[in-house]
């Protein structure tokens, strides 16, 4: 009967094929699959098997793992009995990580992800981008807590980065293809990444620490546990980092708050509660070509405002309005691009809090359930200056249209403010009747999102003058976005063989309505002197009945496991804002969802003195988005404009290790990792032909640390991290160059001879200990690039008690 039906289910798969010839082998290759695992289990008479009958033929595995102050969770980190290829970040990684480290950051040291961040900390939100396998940073979701995070665009997203410190993760696990159907995301074509935190303690306690460093880095973290207090337990957790820019002027100023809340209800329910609240505001620090770097590798933006800026123009416009030109009238005339590259007049700040209630409980011994509300309020805006010049044109055409315009005075103060919402629900049933492992559920939630963007006038004309609220120069955009999202899913996992072998089978179900209403760009308020479209009222609906999934799992009898998966994903177009709201004028035309399969084979291995995992994948997209960017003469930086490019494929290895050779008697231990991929174009679009290399896409990316674990209150470790060849360009012509990477750190606390607490712990960390420069980040078809930060010394003393 199981046999019949994976046979019918995957051979209507197979007949349903769509044009991609990838995807038809991938499917074939899946159904292949499946008939194999239905074949064993036919052949074993699995149907009829009691439990325990083959405990002779199969005797229980017993595995001894790797052990290490900083090797913790063995059988998490390598993704034991999970269908798919899964790595994990333990709880003994991030506490040796520096302090206040981003979320983003933090998946570095995993295999196969490609993350540029820019300074030691990675905390600056438009220097970021992540890739895998051929998945960009808009293509992968994030989830804490079991709380979809949503988007991650700076503007009005909900970044990782933003929710996390790493004081307070328990660890971060993330699928770098076939992501399980249950993860609550619209955004991922395959990965997925799980941000768990660590629950209340059962003991009252408190918590601190504080990080010094370069660039007047300064850090403090202090979180205090409740302790169990009959059913109730709690932890409190501030901390606050204050930071110059690594070049020019400039600071990093963050607070952040994270709040954990439970209550035993009986031996069969509990009620949870959580917060996090992150106030942030830093400087904009400037992209370029790579000849810029070239010449001054910290280039950056000006401390103060040359005197050169400022000009009377023979030509003013009379503010007065009484028919004279006096010496208030005189407008600023800028002569060169220095006058717009004033520090103080390129800021972002964010105003974000989530809140989450939810209960689990059993409703019976056969039947369990995790329910979760959240609600999430954004808010924030960002400051990017334009010239005179610039601001004159677009006045120009508005004012001709009849729009409440006043005519420029110099500088313009560019203001965009970004907010909204989110409110959801996740739930979540889970059942094991007999040899099956059910689960179902649904997720529902709806977002919206308020966007400006206009150019006032300040006092002077000068960037530094005082903001004139009520003298606006010309408008771009005010709109308002909404997001409905609903999520339906069930799995099985059958177990066979006395529980060696695992099936897993299963399918969800997704539609997203979006919508937008307001003045999507210029082209809405005026067109040619004359009134424009007036405001848009735009929606689209993006759904998908049944994407299924199907993986297995076989132990096998000497401590190693094998596995293979396959799974379909669907997801709201990364970067619908832009394309709907008309980035930079372009006409906005409805674009398709992206579409993705991804097939994986690969196996695992727990033992004594080593373990690791190697995997084999194969991804086939359609209906791929790409993002651009066009240099915008406003903020003279690129802006993302985006690109439907076919089909595409991607497939590669990806091998990791951690090894404990016995001669240095646990004292000395190996870890790394291997990715090797070729990530093209099937269908090319615009001038980049079939076969083009994807853009940010490097072939080879490896990593290997060596640790030193002398004794029980020491431990020292250095990293090496090589980034391939990779191009910003599907035409292969703006190159990013290889690079390697080398970090380091020493941790000194824990049961000791020397006198010293055991409840103090010092650690000093390293960012880029050989002073590498290059440029490392890069935007997708720009010349505009990124340098990689210089050597930063970090130091953190942490005492709990």
């Amino acid at each position: 009967m199981v046999q019949k039906l994976i046979a019918s289910q995957f051979v209507r798969l197979f007949n349903n094929r769509p044009r991609n010839q990838g995807i038809k082998t991938v499917r074939f290759a899946a159904a292949s699959l499946c008939f194999w695992v239905a074949s064993i289990i036919a052949a074993q008479g699995v149907a009829a098997q009691e439990p325990g009958a083959a405990a002779a033929e199969y005797p229980p595995i017993e595995t001894v793992t790797v052990t290490g102050r900083r090797i913790s969770q063995t059988d998490i980190a390598i993704g034991l009995d999970r269908t798919s290829n899964t790595v994990a970040i333990t709880r003994e990684e991030l506490l040796s990580a520096p302090s206040g480290i981003s979320g983003l950051k933090m998946l570095a040291s995993l295999p196969g992800f490609n993350v540029q961040t820019d300074g030691a900390l990675g905390l600056y939100e438009f220097g970021n981008s992540v890739q895998v396998r051929a998945f960009n940073l808009g293509q992968i979701g994030f989830v804490l807590n079991g709380i979809p995070m949503g988007r991650s665009d700076p503007f009005g997203g909900s970044p990782i980065f933003r929710y996390v410190d790493n004081e307070n993760l328990g660890s971060v696990v993330a699928s770098p293809g076939a992501g399980d159907v249950s993860g609550p995301s619209y955004s991922t074509l395959g990965p997925i990444a799980f941000y768990n935190a660590v629950e209340p303690a059962e003991n009252a306690g408190v918590l601190a620490s504080l990080t010094v460093g370069d660039f007047a880095m300064e850090r403090s973290f202090i979180r205090l546990n409740s302790g169990q207090i009959g059913g109730f337990s709690a932890y409190l957790s501030r901390s606050k980092t204050d930071s110059e820019l690594w070049r020019g002027p400039g600071t990093i100023d963050r607070e952040h708050y994270e709040a954990q809340a439970r209550y035993g209800i009986g031996e069969r329910a509990y009620l949870k509660a959580s917060l996090v609240a992150n106030d942030f505001f830093d400087y904009d620090s400037p992209s370029a070509p790579a000849s810029v770097f070239a010449d001054r590798y910290e280039f950056a933006y000006l401390p103060a405002i040359p005197e050169s800026c400022i000009q009377a123009d023979p030509g003013v416009f009379d503010f007065n309005g009484d028919g004279t030109i006096d010496s208030g009238d005189f407008t600023p005339l800028f002569t060169d691009g220095s006058c717009t590259r004033y520090f103080e007049d390129r800021i972002n700040v964010r105003d974000d809090k989530l809140y989450s209630a939810g209960i689990v409980f059993e409703l019976s011994d056969a039947l369990a359930v995790d329910a979760t509300w959240y609600y999430e309020d954004k808010d924030g805006f960002g400051v990017s200056p334009d010239s005179y010049r610039n601001s004159l044109a677009r006045y120009t055409g508005q004012a001709a249209a009849g729009l409440d315009v006043v005519h420029p005075r110099g500088v313009q103060y560019g203001l965009s403010t970004v907010g909204g919402d989110r409110r959801g629900a996740v739930v979540n049933f889970s059942s094991a009747p007999g040899n099956h492992s059910i689960e179902f559920g649904a997720w529902l939630e709806n977002e919206t999102y308020h966007r400006t963007q206009q150019r006032l006038n300040k006092t002077g004309g000068s960037a530094d003058g005082q903001i004139i609220a009520d003298e606006i120069a010309y408008l771009r955009r005010r709109y308002t976005t909404t997001r409905k999202t609903l999520q339906l899913y069930i799995s099985d996992t059958m177990r066979f063989l006395d529980d060696r072998l695992a099936l897993k089978i299963g399918a969800k179900a997704l539609d997203i309505d979006y919508a937008l209403k307001g003045f999507r760009d210029f082209n809405d308020y005026a067109i040619n002197g004359r009134p424009g479209n007036g405001p848009a009222d735009i929606s689209a609906d993006y759904s998908a009945s049944f994407l299924p999934m199907i993986g297995l799992t076989y132990d096998l009898s000497d401590g190693m496991q094998v596995f293979a998966s396959y799974a379909e994903s669907y997801a709201l177009p990364q970067g619908a804002d832009d394309i709907f709201d008309n980035a930079l004028g372009f006409e906005a035309q409805q674009p398709q969802a992206e579409e993705a399969q991804n097939f994986e084979v690969g196996i695992r291995a727990n033992k004594a003195t080593y373990s690791g995992s190697a995997a084999l994948f194969y991804t086939a997209f359609d209906n791929r988005l790409f993002e651009g960017n066009v240099f915008n003469p406003a903020t003279e930086q690129p802006e993302a404009a985006f690109v439907n490019g076919g089909a595409s494929t991607a497939y590669g290895i990806e091998i990791s290790a951690v090894v404990q050779p016995e001669v240095f008697d646990s004292h000395f231990y190996i870890n790394a990792d291997l990715s090797w991929k070729i990530a093209r174009l099937d269908d090319g679009f615009a001038s980049n032909p079939p076969g083009s290399q994807l853009a940010d896409s490097p072939e080879l990316l490896g990593n290997i640390g060596l640790t030193w674990e002398p004794s029980s209150w020491f431990v020292a470790n250095i990293g090496v991290q090589y980034t391939d060849t990779r191009y910003t360009d599907f035409a292969q012509q703006i190159e990013l160059e290889a690079y390697t990477l080398a970090t380091a750190y020493v941790d000194i606390g824990g049961p000791n001879d020397l006198g010293i607490p055991e409840n103090l712990r010092f650690r000093v960390n390293i960012d880029n200990l050989l002073d590498e420069k290059t440029l490392p980040f890069g935007f997708t078809g720009s010349t505009f690039l990124r340098p990689l930060n210089p050597r930063t010394i970090l130091g953190t003393v942490t005492i709990e008690f």
